[in-house]
């Protein structure tokens, strides 16, 4: 009969533990310096299967015009978005409190400047506006479900000592004396 314990009695190097074995302290870790260019990789790189799926789709079912309507909708939400996580970037390297404040800003620019852009603007006689709309939709979706759950990964700091990260005093401002 083999058996197994729960708890394992060597390390991951291999080195058989004693009596007397101590682990290696672990090192407090500090916030993500600028998560925003992270977002935007992830992002970027999720929603680019999208873009191929969705392109290669159109363009079986309805041809180069359609896959290229697919391409432009991808586009439209890639640019539309990735230009917060961009400004973010910057103002948060300057200012990380007011990054929030900024991203507000930039959102309602920008959505003034899509809503002037879809009223001055009539799509061109050769796109696809079901392929168009399907892609970008495609891409808002998963943007936003990437967008999430990368930043939901961050580290965040919400509270400072002033001695330092990980110093362990618990205390909310000021130092000890």
């Amino acid at each position: 009969m083999i058996g197994f314990s729960l708890t394992d009695s060597t390390p991951e190097d291999g080195a058989p533990r004693g009596a007397g074995y101590r682990a290696p302290p672990l090192a407090a870790s500090g916030p993500t310096a600028s998560p925003w260019m992270r977002i935007l990789k992830y992002c970027l790189a999720v929603t680019a299967a999208v873009l191929v799926a969705v392109a290669v789709i159109s363009g079986i079912a309805s041809g180069a015009h359609a896959a290229l309507s697919a391409a432009i909708g991808w586009l439209v939400v890639v640019v539309f978005f990735g230009i917060s996580l961009l400004v973010g970037h910057f103002a948060g390297r300057n200012a990380s409190s007011g990054a929030i404040g900024v991203f507000m800003a930039t959102y309602v620019v920008k959505v003034v400047c899509f809503g002037a852009i879809l009223a001055f603007f009539a799509l061109p006689g050769w796109m696809d506006p079901a392929w168009f709309l399907i892609s970008a939709v495609a891409t808002v979706v998963i943007w936003q479900g990437t967008e999430v759950y990368t930043f939901a990964r961050t580290r965040v700091l919400i509270f400072h000592d002033g001695t330092g990260a990980g110093s362990g005093t618990g205390s909310t401002g000021g130092t000890r004396g």
